[in-house]
């Protein structure tokens, strides 16, 4: 989440109630995540495993609940509890505006779109044009949908993200991290009815120009699918994935979290993905493997009682 306007960290120290060290004339531009952080950006982080990665990330301030050695040129945010200051962060910069009727009167809708009975658009809601969005579709606030989308019935664009904060010390194990990113839908996309969508936690969940999706797919938050992808129906795709240029998957895919897929690659139906794989492929099965592999791998697995009868005889 970018912020309307720079702020000084002393500024955010003091919203936070936190104990500002290190470079005290730097200011930040937005809160973002590990995988997705850029200069200029501030984050949290609240166990020691991931202090170094936080400390030299891009990020320009770092909200911390212990003092450790960071570069002069960073900003050190702490407090006992960083991730009640991101909760703070969120609430202020994004609290929650409830939409009193379908259509906020911040959405900005385009030249051209036709929206059928049902539709409901969020505050500050962007709509290109020339795009049509049938009955029962959900577009939540701060989503960016580009020109010539089409989107089906009963879909939902911008539910938060399926992301807590875990601590096996409070009565509460997972506490929800609020969700203030986007969903970004680049021009010329179709996505089928009741699929889902979720917003980035931090930064923006992106489906690249061209893209076709089929029904009942979920795209999971901070997720970059490429340009011209296939997605088709009841392929579930979890968080932090990026997805090449051109991918197709096929029915029933499933991707687990935080990995890669190249350019140009085909996952055939009902695999599971979860670790990256390389682009220009075709893969099949669990793990997903490339699919010549796999298919002679189950023609040896089909021979296994003819050969240990023969063992045994």
């Amino acid at each position: 989440m970018k912020f309307p306007a720079p702020v000084s960290v002393e500024w955010l120290a003091e919203l936070i109630d936190a104990r500002p060290v290190g470079n005290l004339n730097a200011f930040v531009t937005g809160i973002n995540e590990i995988h997705r952080v850029e200069p200029g950006d501030s984050m949290f982080v609240d166990h020691p495993k991931y202090y170094s990665m936080a400390i030299n990330s891009a990020a320009t301030c770092i909200i911390i609940n212990a003092e450790t050695t960071f570069p002069s040129h960073k900003t050190l945010l702490i407090t006992s509890q960083p991730f009640e200051a991101y909760l703070k962060i969120v609430e202020h910069f994004r609290p929650l505006e409830p939409v009193e009727k379908p259509i906020s009167n911040s959405a900005v809708i385009g030249e051209g779109s036709r929206l059928y009975p049902g539709v409901v658009i969020g505050n500050h809601t962007t709509i290109g044009r020339n795009c049509l969005i049938y009955p029962n579709v959900t577009i939540m606030d701060h989503c960016v949908i580009g020109d010539n989308v089409i989107i089906q019935p009963g879909t939902v664009i911008g539910s938060d993200a399926f992301y807590y904060n875990t601590k096996k010390d409070r009565e509460i194990w997972f506490k929800k991290m609020k969700s203030c990113g986007r969903v970004v839908i680049e021009d010329d996309v179709e996505i089928g009815s009741g699929c889902t969508i979720d917003r980035g936690v931090t930064h923006d969940t992106l489906i690249g120009k061209g893209t076709k999706i089929d029904n009942m797919v979920h795209i999971g938050h901070d997720t970059i699918v490429g340009t011209n992808c296939l997605i088709a129906a009841q392929v579930g795709i979890a968080g932090g994935v990026v997805i090449g240029n051109g991918v197709t998957l096929w029915g029933q895919v499933g991707i687990s979290k935080t990995l890669t897929i190249g350019d140009n690659a085909v996952v055939m139906a009902q695999s599971g993905v979860p670790s990256s794989l390389k682009g220009n492929k075709t893969y099949f099965g669990y793990p997903a493997q490339e699919a010549e592999i796999k298919k002679r791998e189950l023609v040896w697995i089909k021979r296994i009682p003819e050969i240990w009868k023969k063992v045994m005889e």
